[in-house]
C-alpha cells in the first residue's frame, strides 16, 4: 500500500467521526424547535414487530418556534411514537391528537441548560475517541508497512507524523464544534 492512500485511509476515518460527531450534536435542543431534535428517536413499533427511526414513520415540521408537530404516516403507531418520545432524554411531554402529535419545546431552565452542556462534551470525547482509534489504526498501518519493507525507518516517521498531524487537526474541529455547541445552548 502506498503512504498515500494510508493517509487517504486515515484521513476518511477520521471526516467520518467528525461527522458523526456533528450528526449526534443536532440531537441537542437549544431554545427552538428543529425536526432534527426528533428524526433520528429509535420507535418501537408492535405492529410492525421492529424498531424504526421516527423520520421512517411520520412527517416532522417545525410550524412554530417552540412547537413541532409529528404526523404518522399510520396513525396506528401514534401511541408507540409519543411512548418513544416520552421516554426519550429529551425532556419532551408530547400531546397525541389521534391524526398527528405536538411537542411543545418549553423553555430551557439554566439547570437543564448545564445538563446539556454536559452531554455534549460527553459526545465530543465519544468523537475525540473515536478519531484517536483512527490514529491508532493509521500508526499500526505505518508499522506493518515498516514490517513488510514498504517503508524506511525515516519514511514510517514521516507517515507517523503526518497521521499525528491529521490528528490534531481533527481533534480540533471537534473541540470547535462543541465550543459553539456549548456557547448555543447556553444562550438564553
Amino acid at each position: 500500500m502506498e503512504t498515500s492512500e494510508a493517509i487517504n485511509q486515515v484521513t476518511e476515518a477520521m471526516k467520518k467521526s467528525v461527522e458523526h460527531t456533528r450528526s449526534e450534536f443536532t440531537s441537542i435542543r437549544t431554545g427552538k424547535a428543529s425536526p432534527a431534535l426528533v428524526e433520528n428517536l429509535d420507535v418501537s413499533v408492535a405492529a410492525y414487530g421492529s424498531v424504526m427511526k421516527l423520520n421512517s414513520l411520520a412527517v416532522i415540521t417545525a410550524p412554530e418556534p417552540r412547537m413541532l408537530v409529528v404526523q404518522p404516516f399510520d396513525p396506528s403507531t401514534s401511541g408507540d411514537i409519543e411512548k418513544a418520545i416520552r421516554e426519550s432524554k429529551l425532556g419532551l411531554n408530547p400531546v397525541n391528537e389521534g391524526q398527528r402529535i405536538r411537542l411543545p419545546i418549553p423553555e430551557l431552565s439554566e439547570e437543564r441548560r448545564v445538563e446539556m452542556v454536559k452531554s455534549v462534551k460527553s459526545m465530543a470525547e465519544e468523537g475525540r475517541v473515536r478519531v484517536r482509534g483512527a490514529r491508532k489504526d493509521g500508526m499500526d498501518l505505518g508499522k506493518k508497512m515498516k514490517a513488510d519493507n514498504e517503508l524506511t525507518e525515516d519514511q514510517q516517521r514521516d507517515f507517523e507524523a503526518s497521521v499525528q498531524e491529521l490528528t490534531n487537526q481533527y481533534v480540533g474541529e471537534i473541540d470547535a464544534l462543541t465550543e459553539a455547541k456549548e456557547k448555543e445552548v447556553m444562550t438564553v
